[in-house]
């Protein structure tokens, strides 16, 4: 006897096919979701170390323009200078870090009884080495 139309073999091999279309799907946005989760966290503990930094950084400004004399550390943090001649005023530069890669830049000009904040910014601070490995075609 030949029946026609769809046997119930077909349709499981369907349904096994779907389940494990779905399994996979569900997979692949597990393992998306982890990952991403990790970036989150990488970058909220960036966010929370860039705003200690900020923090020590304001107490070191507000360190440094309340000291008779310019202090050669504050707050475990160097303190560095030079005259600019171009300014014609004293330059005070300090890093606050920030991770082990990171950490953040303030360069200060001192007149008078004024200030001027040059840079307050976030830079790396490991060292780059420049991969020439790869050959790529620049041209003829």
């Amino acid at each position: 006897m030949n029946r026609a139309g769809i046997g119930v073999g077909s349709a499981s091999i369907v349904l096994v096919f779907a389940v494990l279309c779905l399994t996979i799907f569900s997979l692949i946005t597990f393992v998306i979701a982890g990952n991403e989760r990790a970036m989150i966290d990488a970058r909220v503990e960036l966010v929370i170390a860039y705003y200690e930094a900020d923090a020590l950084a304001e107490q070191i400004m507000s360190d440094i323009l309340s000291a008779d004399t310019l202090p050669k550390t504050a707050r475990d943090v160097d303190i560095h200078t030079r005259w600019d001649e171009s300014l014609k005023a004293e330059m005070i530069y300090f890093f606050c870090d920030i991770s082990d890669i990171k950490a953040l830049y303030v360069s200060l000009v001192i007149h008078d009884d004024t200030f001027d904040i040059l840079s307050w910014q976030m830079r790396a601070t490991d060292d780059w080495e420049f991969d020439d490995s790869l050959n790529v075609w620049r041209g003829e």
